[in-house]
């Protein structure tokens, strides 16, 4: 493996060899930068899919019913582990009310 160590000898004559080594340097800045934010981009979001309206409708169903078995499953804990009883007394509660 061979290592290339940075060029520490450069000797400048004149400011605008100085400024020629900045612009050069400051290219390859922006080259690298614009390549670290396109592997960035493709690393950590997804490609934005073409979502047909069905396939939406579905996920919102899908996300709907997660939330609600969610609801369903913290209020069964919350009264098992509470012991107590509820002051609601509907009868459309009674199924979430079940031990």
């Amino acid at each position: 493996m061979q290592n290339n160590p940075i060029e520490n000898d450069s000797v400048y004559r004149s400011l605008n060899e100085i400024c020629l080594r900045k612009y050069e340097l400051d290219s390859e800045i922006s080259k690298a930068e614009n390549k670290i934010s396109v592997l960035w981009d493709g690393l950590f979001h997804k490609p934005k899919a073409n979502i047909t309206q069905t396939q939406r409708m579905s996920n919102i169903v899908n996300n709907g019913i997660g939330m609600l078995d969610g609801l369903i499953l913290g209020w069964k804990l919350y009264r098992r582990f509470t012991g107590g009883n509820c002051s609601i007394s509907s009868n459309w509660l009674n199924f979430f009310l079940r031990k």
